[in-house]
C-alpha cells in the first residue's frame, strides 16, 4: 500500500488511492496489470475485449476458427481466468474491474461473465449503459460505473437509472480532447470543444447532484484523459474530482500485459506523433502513426467510397456496429481487431497502438506501476529519473 498525503476515497465501502488504471484493449491492460495496481491500493481495470489473445490454449482452439460461439466462449473463459489471476495477485486489497464497451456484440455476456467471475466493478463505456442496473440485478455488490464525457450525458444516465432504483457507484468523466482510443465526442470536429472541458463538466455535474438530492461522498467522479503531472492531479482534486484515471501512462509500465515493442511505441511517441480519425465503430479515435496507421489514412478516403456490407473477416463480430462489415462508409474501413492484435504482440508495422495526447508522468522510460503511481501521488519522482518533458 503507497502513502500519501491526497484524499483516498470509496466505493463499496472501500477505501482506494485516488489513482484509476483504465481498461485497454485489446489485451493491453489484463490480469497482470489490473492485479498488480490493485495490490498497491488502487483500482486496477481489465479490459475485456478478446482476453483469448493472452491464452495459447485458447488461442490454438479458436485462432483460425471462423466458428462465433465457439470464439466468444473462449473469450469467457478466458475473461473468467484473467479476473481469478488478477484477485490472486491483487491479494484482497484495491478493486479489481472489468471494462466492457457497449458497442461490443458480446456485452451482455461479457457483463454477465465478470459478475458470476467476481469482478469488483464494472466500467462500461463506448454508448449509454442505461440498462446496466437490469443486466445486473443479481449482482448488487459490483459496483457500477459509466463512462461519460460531458453533463447532457451523465444528466440522462443518472434519470434513467433513477427509475430503476439505482445509481452509479462512480462515473469516469473522459475528456475526449486528451483520452486515447475511442473518444466519446460524435466527431472528430467535436473533439475539441470547451464544453468537455473538466472544469464545466465536474461544476455542472456537482450541480447536477444537488438537483437530483445525490450525495456528494456517494458518487466519486473519475476524470480522465490527459493527466501526467502530480500537481494536476491535485488541481483536479480540488476541482471536485474524488480521483484520476490513466491510461497510456500504465500500458508502457513494466506490468502492462501488451509485448515490449507496444511498450516502446507508445513512450517514444511524442504528442505530435498522435493523430485522430473515425474508428470502425463510427467514433473518433486517437493513436500514433504507425506505418499502417499512416498507409490507411491515405487510402482511407478511396476506400470510404468503396465501402460495402461483407463478411467479418476474424470470424465473429467483435462490435454491434462495424464501418468494414457494415460497409459503412461513416466509419472506419479495417478490422479493428485484427490491428489492435498486432499492436499487443508489438508489431509496429501493422499494429494499431491507441496513445493519449498528452506527453507521459515519467518520459520515455518504462518502470514499475509502484514508481509511476508514487510519483502521481507524491510527486517524488524514481531515483536518476528526470523530470518527464
Amino acid at each position: 500500500m503507497l502513502k500519501t498525503s491526497l484524499a483516498h476515497f470509496k466505493i463499496k465501502l472501500k477505501s482506494l488511492l485516488p489513482i484509476v488504471q483504465g481498461g485497454m484493449g485489446v489485451g493491453v491492460s489484463a490480469h497482470r496489470l489490473a492485479g498488480t495496481v490493485a495490490s498497491l491500493g488502487a483500482m486496477g481495470t481489465i479490459s475485456s475485449i478478446d482476453l483469448r489473445r493472452h491464452h495459447p490454449d485458447l488461442m490454438e482452439q479458436t485462432g483460425r476458427s471462423r466458428d462465433k460461439e465457439l470464439i466468444n466462449a473462449a473469450n469467457l473463459v478466458a475473461l473468467d481466468r484473467e479476473i481469478q489471476a488478477a484477485k490472486k495477485i491483487a491479494g484482497g486489497k484495491g478493486m479489481i474491474a472489468m471494462n466492457v464497451m457497449r458497442a461490443i456484440s458480446q456485452y451482455v455476456g461479457c457483463v454477465r461473465q465478470s459478475c458470476e467471475s467476481g469482478a469488483d466493478a464494472l466500467v462500461v463505456g463506448a454508448g449509454l449503459p442505461l440498462d446496466l442496473p437490469d443486466l445486473t440485478r443479481e449482482y448488487p455488490d459490483v459496483a457500477l460505473i459509466p463512462i461519460l464525457s460531458d453533463a447532457r450525458g451523465i444528466s440522462l444516465l443518472l434519470k434513467k437509472w433513477m427509475r430503476k432504483n439505482r445509481l452509479p457507484d462512480a462515473i469516469v468523466i473522459e475528456n475526449p480532447r486528451y483520452a486515447a482510443g475511442h473518444l466519446g465526442a460524435a466527431s472528430i470536429e467535436q473533439i475539441n470543444d470547451p464544453h468537455f472541458s473538466f472544469s464545466r463538466v465536474l461544476k455542472s455535474t456537482l450541480e447536477l447532484f444537488k438537483e437530483l438530492k445525490i450525495e456528494r461522498e456517494s458518487m466519486p467522479l473519475i476524470v480522465a484523459g490527459g493527466i501526467h503531472t502530480h500537481e494536476q492531479v491535485r488541481d483536479m482534486l480540488s476541482l471536485g474530482a474524488s480521483a484520476v484515471q490513466l491510461g497510456t501512462a500504465f500500458a508502457v509500465t513494466e506490468e502492462g500485459d501488451a509485448h515490449p515493442n507496444f511498450k516502446s511505441v507508445l513512450a517514444q511517441a511524442r504528442p505530435e506523433d498522435t493523430v485522430t480519425f473515425m474508428s470502425v465503430a463510427g467514433l473518433p479515435a486517437r493513436a500514433v502513426k504507425t506505418p499502417w496507421l499512416v498507409n490507411y489514412l491515405e487510402k482511407e478516403e478511396k476506400m470510404r467510397r468503396r465501402a460495402k456490407p461483407q463478411q467479418c473477416t476474424v470470424g465473429f463480430d467483435c462490435l454491434q456496429e462495424c464501418g468494414l462489415r457494415d460497409g459503412n462508409p461513416k466509419a472506419g474501413q479495417f478490422c479493428i481487431d485484427t490491428q489492435l492484435g498486432f499492436a499487443l504482440e508489438g508489431d509496429v508495422k501493422r499494429g494499431l497502438f491507441f496513445r493519449s495526447s498528452e506527453r507521459l508522468p515519467l518520459g520515455n522510460a518504462v518502470r514499475p506501476v509502484r514508481e509511476l503511481m508514487q510519483y502521481l501521488l507524491t510527486g517524488i519522482l524514481p531515483e536518476n529519473q528526470p523530470l518527464a518533458i
